[in-house]
């Protein structure tokens, strides 16, 4: 009898996974093909709980049992959990990170996903302490994301009582086959697999939720920064740069078969000289502008500027004499400090402060660049860069030059940027990577840069 009823359990269990996957189905379409992307099996490992490895939902029939006879909208709420998990590539992201504190980063990112959907089907009583911390996190960030949310732990230190209550708070199912030690070409094709899946997914809630609110922009936010590639900042900065003549030998533009066939036929007399001047693309005139709002983080902007200074001092990209101008703003200009060479930039960086804490209003900076083009302040303006999270007033007429805006987070979908704007998503992570892959920042010590 014992066994039966354990039979009986895991079938039970199994039609629970269905009904759930039927009922989020009718109420989210826009997620249909990842609601049926896991196959169900029971075990696992898995005996108080659920858990995936990213091809599997693994169920104990016992558990959804019990918890379906509590809360029917629990059990939604849990299948859901898990396919968010899969969507949002938690799973392949683990790695290198501190496995207690990425685990509750993805937990909390996913409830967090769960309360913005109003649907009967995913209510749940409210927890003061999960809307409490999520709303910490909100206070620095523009969309929970699990990094961001990581990083947030990382500076908080929390201790391990306060550790272990916020994770039983968010806990929903079993991380535990997150790990997949020696298998990374099976990881790595099941991550691709659900970037895919989030691709179509992005495209298809962009499509349905054009001109109108069907609640899933939670879902959308979180989709976006998942599917977002990997960004080269060195060769984003890079696109700024004008083409200028320089000293030095043009090895693409030498013909060697003249040279050596002058050799051979007069001994010592070459019949073509390599050419001492080429063509290369250098960073002359630039504007670089930094959001000094209150919701920007002076530790970032170190890191942007130290990374931005490594790369601009290059041989391949930075001139011996340039005109960079670095304004700070935040609803005025704060601060315009001109840079003609290394030196200067240099010394920039040694006696940087962050100037500023209001509210952001782009339009200064434009006003401000256009009155230093008609004093004649560039020869030719490639472009602007403009550091900041994104939420401010636009000006609304396109400058005559590119303009970028490196954000450090997704923005909300709220937020909206004028057509002509060029938009770079750079997580601290690609910050990060970028100033480990550029040479120069080895004679960069970040830490003797001044803390701000």
């Amino acid at each position: 009898m014992r066994e039966e009823g354990k039979k009986d359990l895991t079938a039970i269990g199994q039609e629970i996974l269905f009904a759930s996957r039927n009922e989020l189905y009718m109420n989210l379409p826009y997620l249909d093909v990842a609601l049926c992307a896991l196959a169900f099996q029971p075990g696992g490992g898995v005996t108080t709980s659920i858990a995936t490895d990213g091809r599997t939902l693994y169920y104990d029939g016992a558990f959804l049992s019990e918890r379906f006879l509590r809360s029917r909208t629990a059990t939604n709420r849990a299948y859901l959990h898990v396919i968010l998990h899969c969507m949002l590539r938690h799973l392949a992201k683990k790695k290198g990170k501190v496995p207690e504190l990425w685990d509750l980063a993805c937990d909390a990112a996913v409830e967090s996903i769960l309360m913005e959907l109003d649907y009967p089907c995913l209510t749940e009583a409210v927890v003061p302490k999960k809307r409490k911390f999520l709303g910490e996190c909100r206070r620095e960030m523009p969309v929970l994301t699990a990094e961001g949310i990581y990083r947030h732990l990382l500076r908080q230190s929390l201790g391990e009582f306060e550790l272990a209550a916020l994770q039983r708070v968010f806990l929903v199912d079993d991380h535990g086959l997150w790990d997949m030690e020696g298998k990374d070409e099976e990881q790595q094709r099941q991550d691709q697999n659900w970037q895919n899946i989030s691709e179509k997914t992005q495209t298809g809630m962009e499509t349905v939720m054009a001109g109108q609110s069907t609640g899933g922009e939670a879902v959308l936010e979180q989709v976006k920064v998942a599917v977002r590639d990997d960004v080269d900042y060195r060769a984003f900065l890079r696109r700024f740069a004008a083409p200028r003549e320089v000293i030095e030998v043009d090895g693409d533009a030498f013909d060697y078969i003249f040279y050596t066939y002058g050799l051979q036929l007069y001994g010592n007399l070459p019949l073509v000289e390599p050419p001492e001047t080429k063509e290369e693309k250098r960073i002359e005139d630039l504007v670089i502008a930094v959001d000094t709002s209150m919701s920007t983080s002076g530790e970032l902007v170190r890191q942007f500027l130290a990374c931005t200074y490594a790369i601009l001092r290059s041989t391949e990209t930075f001139t011996r004499k340039v005109n960079i101008r670095i304004i700070q703003c935040d609803d005025r200009i704060r601060s315009d400090i001109a840079i003609h060479d290394l030196d200067d930039l240099k010394a920039y960086m040694a006696d940087f402060q962050l100037n500023g804490g209001s509210a952001t209003d782009f339009r200064p900076v434009f006003a401000h660049v256009a009155k230093l083009q008609a004093e004649g302040a560039f020869t030719f303006l490639r472009g602007l860069i403009y550091f900041t999270d994104g939420m401010g007033t636009y000006p609304q007429k396109r400058p005559p030059y590119d303009t970028a805006f490196v954000l450090l987070e997704e923005p909300p979908i709220s937020m909206k940027m004028p057509a002509w704007a060029i938009r770079m998503v750079l997580d601290l992570p690609g910050l990060e990577r970028a100033i480990q892959e550029t040479p120069e920042m080895s004679e960069i010590d970040l830490e003797e840069l001044p803390q701000l």
